[in-house]
């Protein structure tokens, strides 16, 4: 039996994409200009933002690769066998299959579609270091060049398509807080609250989205010791009268994320705690005001610490206070040139989406021990930004059992 390295198998019909044809030709336009300026004949794309981004297919990797090559008159999904025809389905234009029958059959199809010997972009903060001793090895570019920071920056700014999908997110989210809040009591667990959000979230990202793919929503719900870091997994502790709690919902739909996080406490709140909530609160407000076009990322940041400081509260802080959105997740995915941070110098621009999260810890023992964290998400425009987060936040909605 003859073993191909590679082959097309375009099964069925063509599935419906997160966005219109005329989205995914719009990108694929800014990509080739990107291209044209820094004269390369091709790109290969391997991370699941920018393959999902240009082409609108969100792989799966499970250890093997994949990829979009673009050149100036295509754009082809690389995919693994294993695969079958869903690549294809959900690729705007081409997709080629390589087989496992020979090692390194996925590079074969990625030269079988660019050649040897041309200029070419790559992601260099995706390819290990294996993989980009392959592709010198099998492409023999003539000349390569980094093209992760030109794609991130192409994707900071949202087009009017990628804002309705993320105002349905945030929707979604305020969904999933609110059945969070209707799960809270005594002696429920963290990981009981977080299936009430989380199944309340991807029955509405259904309602809305009949034709999507539906993976990845998930909810983060901490108690007591474990809301002092953001990104803490659910446990099974079960939750005390006075505990401070963390909601953080992060419905997915087609690949771009969205979030709601929010501090409340069981039945009541002791007064140390309340006063740092407070100041976080307090901080959350005034960093809402700052997100106007023409601020950058480390002016907000250092209004922000001089805010906290004159309160003796900067001491816990922890992490920046805002961040973009698009496609990206835990798994994937991230827009570091847009966060509000002492070192990013990005200045906001309106199409863009940002997050305003304050966050203070303080340590066990100490009176008000706990993570505090709210977090809206809002569009940059030419006037006031616009907050599309509506669940409540502070004490008056978020002490509850």
């Amino acid at each position: 039996m003859e073993r191909p390295t590679q082959y097309r198998l375009h099964n069925g019909t063509k599935a419906p994409l997160p966005f219109a044809p005329e989205e995914y030709h719009a990108r694929l336009s800014g990509l080739r200009e990107i291209m044209e300026m820094h004269s390369l004949d091709a790109v290969v794309l391997t991370s699941m933002h920018n393959v999902a981004y240009y082409s609108g297919f969100l792989y799966c990797t499970f250890g093997r690769p994949y990829a979009c090559v673009v050149t100036p008159s295509q754009c082809v999904t690389i995919s693994a066998g294993i695969d079958a025809g869903q690549p294809w389905r959900r690729s705007i234009e081409d997709n080629i299959t390589y087989t496992d029958w020979t090692r390194d059959n996925f590079w074969r199809a990625v030269v079988s579609v660019i050649g040897t010997g041309k200029s070419v972009g790559c992601e260099a903060d995706h390819l290990t270091m294996e993989r980009a001793e392959k592709f010198n090895t099998f492409l023999q570019p003539k000349r390569g060049m980094d093209i992760a920071p030109a794609t991130m920056a192409q994707r900071m700014v949202k087009s009017p398509a990628e804002i309705a999908l993320i105002k349905h997110g945030s929707n979604v989210a305020d969904i999933g807080g609110y059945a969070i809040r209707d799960a809270i009591r005594e002696d429920v667990t963290e990981l009981e609250v977080s299936i009430a959000g989380r199944d309340a979230m991807e029955r509405e990202i259904a309602k809305r989205f009949p034709d999507a793919e539906y993976r990845d929503t998930w909810v983060w719900f901490q108690s007591g010791l474990n809301t002092d870091g953001a990104h803490n997994p659910v446990t099974n502790r079960k939750l005390q009268r006075g505990d401070i709690l963390s909601l953080n919902c992060f419905p997915m739909i087609s690949g771009y994320y969205t979030a709601l996080e929010r501090t409340l406490f069981v039945g009541e709140v002791d007064p140390a705690s309340m006063r740092v909530w407070q100041h976080n609160i307090d901080a959350h407000e005034y960093g809402m005001t700052l997100l106007r076009p023409g601020a950058s990322c480390a002016e907000i940041t250092a209004k922000i610490n001089t805010f906290l400081a004159e309160r003796q509260m900067l001491q816990y802080r922890t992490f920046g206070y805002g961040h973009s959105f698009g496609i990206l997740s835990h798994y994937y995915g991230r827009e570091a040139a847009l966060e509000l941070r002492e070192d990013i110098d990005t200045v906001l621009e309106p199409g863009m989406v940002i997050s305003m999260e304050p966050m203070l810890t303080i340590p066990d023992g100490q009176p008000g021990a706990g993570g505090y964290r709210e977090h809206d998400i809002f569009i940059v425009t030419e006037d006031a930004p616009e907050d599309i987060t509506h669940y409540p936040y502070g004490p008056a909605f978020n002490v509850v059992g």
